[in-house]
Parts: C-alpha cells; structure tokens; sequence
C-alpha cells in the first residue's frame, strides 16, 4: 500500500521531469522557436553586431544593456557546444551562441515577437541556430 501511495505521489513529478524543454535537459540556455533562438521565458534573443565574435566580452553594457537585458549566466555557468559564457564590464556572466552574446529586446512584449530584429542601423539581429 505505501508503495502504491509513493507512485501516485511521484509519477506526477516524474513526468514533468521527462517533459521539461530541452534547454533543461541538454544544459543549453535556450530553444528554437520559429528558426530562432528564445530565450528560458521563450522570448526571441538577438545578437549585436558591435560584438566581436569569440571575444570573449560584451560592448552593451549600462544603458544599452537596459534596452537590450544580456541572456544571464550563472557565475558557475561552462561552456557546452555552440554556448560559450562571456564576462561582462560588471564581472556578470553572460551566454554567447557561437562566441556572439544574446541579449533580450525591452520593447518585446510576448514570446514571437522580434521588434528589436533591424534596430540601430540594422547592427541587431534576431539570433539563429
């Protein structure tokens, strides 16, 4: 009986484990969605085209990065395929696709949209796989 009462208890957890997205699975900070990268919260990511790839560091900081929130890592975050993690002017870590930092559009309101895509004299763009 206590067994069958554990089951009902955890089969519930366990399925949710199974299904969870696959950026918490394959330790990746993000998804495809529509042939884009999106972010945890499912909101489209961009990359800055004043960011040298494979530098290392991010040019948005202060208030460009208010305008433009950086994908966050955590401090203890390792690089894993296509991710590498870059460290901010602020010593933050942020995650990079390919060696480009991804950042979040302010002015995004819901998942799918990409208003931010062609900003600035067309140097922000909608990240791709």
């Amino acid at each position: 009986m206590i067994r069958m009462i554990s089951l009902t208890v955890l089969a519930p957890a366990l399925l949710a484990a199974c299904s969870m997205a696959p950026h918490a699975r394959d330790n990746s900070p993000s998804t495809i969605r529509d042939g884009m990268l999106v972010g945890p919260n499912q909101m489209t990511l961009y990359v800055f085209d004043r960011d040298t790839a494979g530098s290392g560091k991010s040019v948005c900081n202060g208030p460009c990065a208010t305008n433009w929130p950086p994908l966050m890592a955590k401090a203890n975050a390792a690089p894993t395929g296509d991710w590498s993690v870059v460290t901010r002017d602020d010593g933050s870590k942020q995650w990079a696709y390919k060696g480009r930092p991804l950042y979040f559009w302010a002015k995004d309101t819901k998942p799918g949209d990409k208003t931010g895509d062609g900003f600035l004299n067309n140097s922000w763009h909608v990240a791709r796989p």
